[in-house]
């Protein structure tokens, strides 16, 4: 009898040691990668330094791995070329960014059954002919510790994700909030609870503030740059810039079923001084293909800023569009800046790289001042920028993010006439994107957009757009 107090003393003792113990949870995470194609080997890299500290390592991105070079997202099957890389790095999930959908329905479907990790977004329905195979969480078991993970993705003001609407047929969504409350259960269940989210900066400090019982939220979208990590009400909120600049090294500590302690450094990725040696060879089998470096035209100055480089976009649309007018979405201008020199097919891919299609309507004035004004509501409050005219905005003073009005002028800073009719040509994302009232919904010229620019540098030869600006903000 004393013999089996005795023994059953000892269990419970060790179990209390046990429980009592302090395990560490580490994760590598990343958000808006945009097939930084030439960094992922330094990724690798910076996995293999940390995995040889806890081989048990996470490795989550918070979506937005493909959009931004061509030789990944015009890769046949397309975005393979970074599913590869993160499947040799060793991803375990990554959330579902607006910019997945880019490859439509099919691709994404596709890329999902190439890819060995998860894919999690606990927002998204989408009809099971798709094959598109999501999950909304996953629970990882790391050292006898079990990790929730929910993922959600980011809704646009027509509650989608900011892709074409024509990429997003037979999917609907649920809004972020209510798509998260229904897991709470996983944080009675798992000793840490995360959310790996698309959804920007401020929102995800709104998540923190709804659901305390998030240990932590793996952000994305608004490419925000945190040092480290924030805490908000409770909850561990990190991100970087886009275009894997930096990555995060984030560590929990977690004693009796509970995180006791959360810390988070930034790791710099461009310049880590080692390189995963397979995930270099993949990189340069990938990034082989001189088509991308034909080189188009001359800058004879170099372009310091997305309205540069986007009224040169829409030169090109009314040039080779025979338009009057081009408008092109602020958000679809994807790089800042390029140096004076050549621009290649690969400089122009990655400036526009949704494979929009050119569209042409008959607008009056006063029907492209409302599409323009749709435009900027739509596409996240940025104003488009345009080729053909300039445009006054005039903003609320008690509400910076509203236009109290807006004034259409042409090049030679005249009124333009609001009941003349205008030939404007713009990209199929703005076509659907902008419900404002007009009659002519457009004709698809079947030329992609990025089709247009390359056929307008070759065709000009030399290009100098510094010092231009077309959008004057009052």
């Amino acid at each position: 009898m004393k013999r089996r107090i005795a023994t059953t003393l000892l269990t419970l003792l060790v179990i209390a040691v046990g429980y009592g113990q302090k395990t560490e949870i580490h994760i590598l995470s990343t958000n808006d990668m945009h097939a930084k194609l030439e960094h992922m080997a330094q990724l690798g890299a910076i996995a293999d330094s940390l995995r040889a500290i806890d081989p048990t390592l996470l490795v989550f991105s918070a979506g937005d791995n493909r959009t931004g070079d061509p030789k990944n997202d015009i890769y046949n099957p397309t975005a393979y070329p970074m599913a590869a890389l993160m499947n040799q790095i060793g991803f375990d999930a990554t959330a579902l960014g607006n910019h997945e959908f880019d490859s439509k329905q099919e691709g994404l479907a596709r890329l999902i059954g190439l890819s060995t990790f998860s894919y999690l977004c606990a927002n998204i329905h989408p009809d099971p002919s798709l094959g598109i195979h999501t999950l909304p969480y996953k629970v990882f078991d790391v050292k006898g510790v079990k990790v929730g993970v929910i993922g959600v993705v980011q809704l646009g003001t027509h509650g989608l994700p900011d892709s074409h609407p024509d990429n997003l047929k037979g999917i609907t969504f649920s809004p972020v909030a209510e798509s998260i409350a229904p897991y709470e259960w996983l944080s009675k269940e798992c000793d840490v609870t995360i959310l790996l989210s698309h959804i920007g900066y401020e929102d995800d400090i709104e998540m923190a503030k709804r659901f305390p019982w998030l240990d932590l939220i793996i952000g994305g979208h608004t490419h925000t740059q945190l040092k480290g990590g924030e805490m908000h009400n409770g909850v561990l909120i990190t991100q970087n810039v886009n275009k894997l600049a930096r990555a995060t090294h984030i560590t929990l500590t977690v004693e009796g079923g509970h995180v006791t302690d959360k810390r988070a450094e930034n790791i710099e990725v461009k310049t880590f001084p080692k390189k995963n040696v397979a995930v270099a060879t993949l990189v340069e089998a990938f990034c082989n293909n001189p088509v991308f470096d034909r080189v188009l035209a001359h800058a004879d100055a170099p372009f310091s800023n997305y309205e540069e480089l986007g009224s040169m976009m829409c030169d090109a649309f009314v040039s080779e569009g025979l338009a009057d007018v081009g408008i092109e979405n602020a958000g679809g201008v994807r790089y800042e800046d390029h140096p004076a020199g050549d621009i290649t097919v690969n400089d122009i891919l990655k400036l526009d790289p949704f494979g929009n299609h050119a569209i042409r309507m008959t607008l009056t004035g006063e029907e492209l001042r409302q599409m323009l004004l749709s435009c900027y509501a739509n596409d996240g409050q940025s104003f488009p920028y345009v080729g053909g005219l300039c445009c006054e905005v005039i903003k609320d003073k008690n509400d910076s993010t509203k236009i109290k009005d807006l004034r259409l002028l042409t090049l030679d800073g005249k009124k333009l006439n609001l009941k003349k009719r205008y030939r404007v040509v713009t990209n199929s994302y703005v076509a659907a994107i902008c419900d404002s009232p007009r009659a002519d919904q457009g004709e698809d010229l079947n030329r992609e957009t990025s089709d247009l620019i390359m056929k307008y540098l070759e065709q000009q030869g030399h290009v100098n757009y510094q010092g231009v600006k077309r959008i004057i903000m009052k």
